[in-house]
């Protein structure tokens, strides 16, 4: 366990104690008085609790920004001081990276020079002096920042007002965070795709027939210029989600209307949370259920009925993927359907109504805004599957409309463009944020047509 991981550990049952003995330090102080306590013991002990750890927190979040930066430049100095000048950019990352390796034990020094292993040691030493320093750094403020806040406490300290606005700033601030990590993903997308479109043309990749970014070494291979036609993959991915919302709309809608309407309690209560079950298995489970049990029952009665079927096919992956999504479209469809008014279902009993009559005709009406926004969300989490369509469906990109070939999906070629060393340049790696954005724009049509749904035929009940 490393020394910082140490002292958050301490620094936590530091904050835990300073509770108590703020509670503890305010009783005190009211025993001895005939003022009236503003606040309760909980929050002047909360106060105690919050100036103690959050100085260090801050300090914590300034330090992993800062100190990388400063630990490479002092090794990249060391190792020009050392090897000279006359060191080209890829010589001086290939020594980089063999002085962390060997400092943090994944190389031997058995191999490697004197030099480097001179430099490893300073590399370890730099480090340890840098958190070091980020430990005195926080004690001091930690400790500053405890006895400001003990000197606060007084029987007419409004500490709950005092704690309300940090916990305020610390939502704030996960806000913030949660926020700029949405812009930082976007950018991040909008920036390699636009240097993919520099090497590639729009319309190729966007209406091309052909997938096959294979980059060759050397200018006088064959088909030394990928091809990046991103039809065959989008043409997967509709198909695959197709097949899935076939098998998971109508098995999830009915069971979301059974549940909640036709169940009794004892059963919706057994039943029910089996549902959720589907929900919390991983996707990688699925994938192994299609590759080794519907892949194979598909591909033997095909055989039977004189179909040929693949041993991966769209069909395998998307009946598998519908599977999946069903314990999404029949938990939100029922929780939008038991929103319905009680007094629709009453209404229209006293009508005369029978009981599907209501359903049909009152209850699945006043819910459907909410039953297609949740069918959209799940055509969203169909699309970005990845594990069931690598086991099921394969890597192939194949254009064809029949669901019985092995077909692949966005998702699938992404992971396939970015495993491995890959040189950021290339506009085979390039592909897969050209890719990503795609998607990024697709399942955010999807979402808006979700919102947009909702709003319009939204209708509001007393």
């Amino acid at each position: 366990m490393s020394i910082i991981n140490i002292y958050m550990i301490v620094l936590m049952l530091l904050s835990i104690s300073s509770y108590f003995y703020g509670r503890n330090f305010i009783k005190t102080k009211t025993f001895v008085s005939t003022e009236k306590q503003h606040s309760k013991d909980t929050y002047h002990g909360a106060f105690i609790s919050l100036y103690l750890i959050l100085p260090s927190i801050i300090f914590l979040s300034l330090w992993v920004i800062i100190s990388p930066n400063i630990i490479n430049e002092l090794l990249t100095i060391k190792v020009i001081s050392i090897y000279g000048d006359g060191l080209g950019i890829d010589e001086l990352k290939i020594l980089k990276s063999q002085i962390i390796a060997l400092s943090k034990g994944v190389l031997s020094a058995d191999n490697l020079s004197s030099e480097i292993s001179l430099i490893s040691d300073y590399y370890s030493y730099i480090q340890i002096i840098s958190k070091k320093i980020y430990i005195a750094f926080s004690c001091v403020g930690s400790a500053t920042a405890f006895l400001y806040a003990r000197k606060k406490i007084a029987i007419r300290f409004n500490a709950r007002a005092n704690v309300e606005i940090i916990i305020k700033l610390i939502m704030m601030l996960a806000s913030l965070i949660a926020i700029l990590t949405t812009v930082g993903i976007i950018v991040s997308l909008v920036v390699e795709t636009i240097r993919f479109f520099g090497i590639i043309n729009v319309a190729d990749f966007l209406f091309g027939l052909k997938w096959s970014p294979q980059i060759a070494m050397r200018a006088d291979q064959v088909a030394n210029e990928g091809l990046f036609g991103a039809i065959p993959l989008f043409a997967g991915t509709l198909m695959i989600t197709t097949i899935a919302m076939i098998v998971a709309v109508p098995i999830g809608l009915m069971t979301a209307v059974y549940l909640s309407e036709y169940a009794s309690n004892v059963v919706r209560s057994i039943a029910k949370p089996a549902l959720e079950i589907l929900a919390g298995i991983p996707t990688v489970v699925y994938g192994f259920f299609a590759a080794l049990t519907v892949a194979p029952f598909l591909r033997n009665n095909g055989a039977d009925l004189g179909l040929t079927l693949s041993s991966e096919s769209a069909l395998a992956a998307g009946l598998v993927m519908g599977i999946m999504i069903i314990p999404l479209i029949s938990s939100l469809s029922d929780d939008v359907i038991n929103a319905v008014p009680q007094s629709l279902r009453e209404g229209s009993a006293a009508l005369g109504s029978t009981k599907s009559e209501t359903v049909k005709k009152v209850i699945l009406p006043a819910a459907l805004p909410g039953i297609v926004s949740a069918i959209l969300l799940a055509v969203s989490r169909a699309i970005g599957e990845t594990m069931i369509v690598v086991m099921a469906a394969g890597v192939t990109a194949n254009l064809t409309a029949n669901p019985f070939e092995s077909v692949t999906a966005v998702t699938v070629q992404i992971v396939v463009l970015l495993v491995g060393d890959q040189e950021f340049d290339s506009a085979k790696t390039l592909a897969a944020f050209a890719l990503g954005f795609t998607l990024f724009i697709i399942t955010l049509g999807l979402n808006i047509l979700s919102i947009y749904i909702i709003r319009r035929y939204r209708e509001q009940y007393d």
